[in-house]
């Protein structure tokens, strides 16, 4: 019989302050809650994760036919660190090509997709206690900065600024700050930088660099453009380094195929920036082994190299997600003037749909009111079968009532019901 003691037992589960204050994604946990109600046979309209229904959206027919290609050429032994030549020169040429961006195929640094990459930066960049900045609603960077063990400031970003933020909204925080973290388009919202918006940023963080000693860290930018093929209209994306040659020293640049190519489980991404910091970055992922397998980087490579192919994905996919979203925005836009309190934001960029219900303190049919995020949340789900990822889950403020509507699994038909769902859930309010 063992004489382990009850104390005993609890020392051998402690583990550390990290992984024990480590907070679960919100997005997977109501995915997840969604996607059970989904499996026991009840009706739901799931517009939370922002992925790819491969039906509706396949990847490219030759990227796929590249991928099989290299498999049956038995293509399947571990990669360089830093990712397959052929593919770094690759992203450099369509780098060149569409933004005009120069980097050597040693700046480049392939990984098994945005993931890896953002997490490396930060292990490159930030020292415990060290202070990230970053705007919320974004994705996930309080979580990256927990693992990194940093210091998180939240900016709390407005409507009025399209949930982008302003120099101005840093300047408490800019002195003591060693990462920014951007993403342009932006998710959650879809949104995207002006010119302006980007400039004033790039600015503050050059004088910020200019003051430093030579011996203090410098202020980086990690800069998320994961989405930037997809914008929609005359939205267009901007970058800092091709606003300002200067921040070419400060910028760390996440990239890939995953969005626009709807290539999410492809895993084939990329990071670009300063020489030394990619390198330390290079070591980081060597250790965890987190590349991206050598048969997509090899088919990847071709596909990159054939602009003719991946012009035509997208032009093709481009209007299919806009429509999605205009759809989308004209149905909430109706319901608006129909006196229903919700707001949406005009699309712009990405697969993603700002929305808003404006929905506390309504009363429901059974008498009950609706007094928190989470219980407008449930009511949407609970009436009108329609699954959103609350602001909150993006270190919002948990009394935000906006919301992410993600497109990439939605088909046509779907969005003309659940806009009619939502009709008839929000007609029983009062």
């Amino acid at each position: 019989m063992s004489n382990t003691t009850k104390e005993e037992n609890t020392r051998d589960l402690m583990v550390s302050q990290m992984a024990e204050n480590l907070i679960g994604s919100e997005i997977i946990k109501l995915a997840g809650d969604v996607n059970e109600r989904i499996k026991n046979g009840e009706q739901v309209y799931n517009f939370t994760i922002g992925d790819f229904n491969s039906t509706l959206f396949p990847i490219p027919d030759e990227l796929k036919t590249e991928i099989i290609n290299a498999y049956q050429n038995n293509i399947t032994n571990y990669p360089p660190a830093n990712g397959v030549l052929e593919l770094r020169n690759s992203v450099s040429a369509y780098l060149s090509k569409y933004l005009t961006l120069t980097y050597a195929a040693n700046d480049i640094l392939i990984a098994g997709g945005a993931r890896p990459l953002i997490y490396a930066t930060y292990q490159a960049i930030i020292d415990p206690n060290d202070t990230v900045v970053f705007p919320v609603p974004s994705w996930n960077n309080n979580h990256y900065t927990h693992l990194s063990r940093g210091k998180q400031v939240f900016i709390e970003t407005k409507a009025e600024n399209n949930f982008m933020p302003t120099a101005s909204d840093f300047a408490d925080s800019i002195k003591e700050a060693t990462l920014i973290a951007l993403c342009s388009p932006l998710n959650p919202t879809g949104t995207v930088f002006s010119k302006k918006q980007l400039s004033s940023i790039c600015k503050m963080v050059i004088q910020e660099n200019e003051r430093r000693s030579e011996n203090e860290k410098p202020l980086y930018i990690i800069y998320d453009q994961i989405y930037w093929q997809l914008t929609h209209g005359e939205t267009e994306h901007f970058n800092p380094v091709s606003l300002f040659p200067k921040m070419r020293d400060y910028t760390i640049f996440i990239d890939g195929i995953s969005k626009a190519y709807a290539a999410t489980g492809v895993r084939v991404g990329w990071a670009f920036g300063p020489t030394k910091i990619i390198g330390k970055m290079k070591s980081i992922l060597g250790h965890v082994g987190a590349w991206a397998p050598k048969a997509e980087q090899v088919a990847t490579a071709k596909f990159l190299d054939n602009n003719t192919a991946s012009d035509r994905y997208l032009a093709w996919i481009k209007p299919e997600i806009f429509n999605r979203l205009n759809t989308f925005y004209k149905g909430m836009m109706t319901l608006r003037s129909e006196g229903y309190s919700i707001d949406a934001t005009a699309p712009q960029a990405a697969i993603y749909l700002t929305v808003r219900f404006d929905l506390k303190s309504m009363i429901m049919a059974n008498g009950d009111t609706l007094k928190t995020t989470k219980d407008i949340t449930a009511y949407l789900l609970n009436e009108a079968q329609l699954a959103l990822v609350p602001f909150y889950a993006f270190g919002s403020s948990s009394e935000s009532t906006w919301y992410r509507l993600s497109v990439g699994n939605s088909s046509k038909i779907d969005i003309d019901a659940s806009v009619n769902k939502l009709r008839m859930a929000l007609s029983k309010l009062k």
